[in-house]
């Protein structure tokens, strides 16, 4: 068995590991946008900062772990160039991410789209890079219904989804309540 193989869930543990932290990146990422205080820029500043946490995660660590692991640190070219073609297009999604926001969109429904047409686009370029034996008639029809479910699920997760109460401004000084006033 080699280290990229495992008979137990640890893979499983790590895919929902996977799914909690981008589920809940939408929502810390347009906050943050909000959190800046700069309309114009806010979301360019809340980008600059998830470049940084990109850093220490996704350099430091690997880097700590290659040197722990007592790596040979050769790297061919060709994995230099598809990690880096992979590095490019995860961070402009989430730079699309933020225009997104930036240009009025809802995480609740900018996330939606992202995480239900995402899995439909892994499968197309997966397919396209790695066909099935036996080629696309192969493949069996639950796995088209899947990616149909898919749409769907995002089309409904966005169209039905609960709006978000709006915060009641308060006036200091004045009472809010037209019940509370006497004539």
């Amino acid at each position: 068995m080699t280290s990229t193989q495992n008979d137990g869930f640890l893979w499983l543990a790590y895919a929902v590991l996977t799914f909690l932290f981008w589920g809940t990146y939408g929502v810390f990422l347009h906050s943050g946008q909000l959190a800046m205080a700069d309309s114009a820029n806010g979301r360019y500043k809340a980008y600059l900062f998830v470049g940084i946490a990109y850093f220490l995660t996704a350099v430091l660590a690997p880097l700590s772990i290659l040197a722990i692991k007592g790596s040979d640190w050769s790297f061919p070219g060709r994995g230099i160039y598809l990690s880096l073609i992979a590095g490019f297009v995860g961070a402009a999604g989430a730079f699309c991410v933020l225009l997104s926001f930036g240009a009025g969109g809802m995480p609740s429904v900018v996330m939606s789209i992202v995480f239900a047409g995402a899995p439909i686009i892994n499968a197309i370029i997966a397919l396209s890079l790695h066909p099935p034996d036996g080629g696309i008639r192969s493949i069996k029809a639950p796995f088209y219904i899947g990616i149909l479910l898919a749409a769907i699920g995002g089309a409904l997760v966005t169209s039905y989804k609960p709006n978000p109460t709006k915060p009641q401004s308060i006036q200091i000084g004045k009472d809010t309540n037209p019940s509370l006033t006497k004539n």
